[in-house]
């Protein structure tokens, strides 16, 4: 992986970054952690390469990318991804991640839905949040393979939220409407979806490509 410099950003590795190279790096050292959690590990990874990819585009730090803060990244790195750990300034990194009004009701909503309170629940319920404001598809802003990567972190890791997503509505989509129905009104005046004028805005396809399109189909993702 190429080098990072002394604000927590890729160095000058010009005149592009290979985000798969950037991943295949990252899972270059296998952890315990890793080997029984393989799709945690991919998760992270990806997350990872699109924060670094972020970053170094936006001139940023990686933390502020993924929504965690230094002693979140190493403690991260140093359980499911350790290659990370010699290229990564974390020093550069800010102590933590600071959320607004918008992200901390997001990041509420995901806390109350966790699995499980473990650390890895909590660094994924940032990273989703912080990645959630970013532009494209949820599934391309994490830097998944494609939106049943998606579908899967959010049955393993939010079984309770995904289990309320019946009609596969877009996660962004369906987040802000449980955010809605929480502040007691309703997202869109249309009796149905299935009447709404808008219904492809909200459980149209999820057309695009990953930034990480050119890893094999037979990664470990699928254990």
């Amino acid at each position: 992986m190429a080098a990072i410099a002394a604000q927590g950003l890729i160095a000058a590795p010009p005149p592009t970054l290979d985000p798969a190279a950037l991943y295949h790096s990252l899972r270059s050292e296998p952890t315990a952690c890793a080997a029984a959690g393989p799709f945690t590990a991919h998760a992270f990874a990806c997350i990872l390469t699109i924060g670094l990819l972020d970053a170094h585009r936006n001139s940023f730090s990686l933390g502020h990318a993924v929504g965690l803060g230094r002693n979140e990244l190493e403690d991260l790195l140093r359980g499911w991804l350790p290659a990370g750990l010699g290229s990564i300034d974390l020093l550069a990194e800010p102590e933590s991640a600071a959320f607004d009004d918008e992200e901390e009701q997001l990041r509420q909503l995901l806390l109350a839905h966790q699995a499980s309170a473990t650390a890895e629940a909590r660094w994924l319920t940032a990273m989703i949040t912080r990645r959630s404001m970013s532009g494209d598809h949820l599934w391309q802003d994490l830097g998944l393979l494609d939106r049943d990567d998606l579908n899967r972190l959010m049955w393993e890791r939010f079984p309770g939220l995904a289990a309320r997503n019946v009609a596969n509505m877009k996660w962004k989509k369906f987040f802000y409407r449980m955010l809605c129905e929480l502040e007691g009104f309703t997202l869109c005046t249309a009796p149905t979806c299935r009447e709404c004028t808008d219904f492809d805005n909200c459980f149209g396809a999820e057309t695009g490509e990953s930034v990480l399109a050119r890893i094999r189909l037979n990664e470990p993702r699928s254990r």
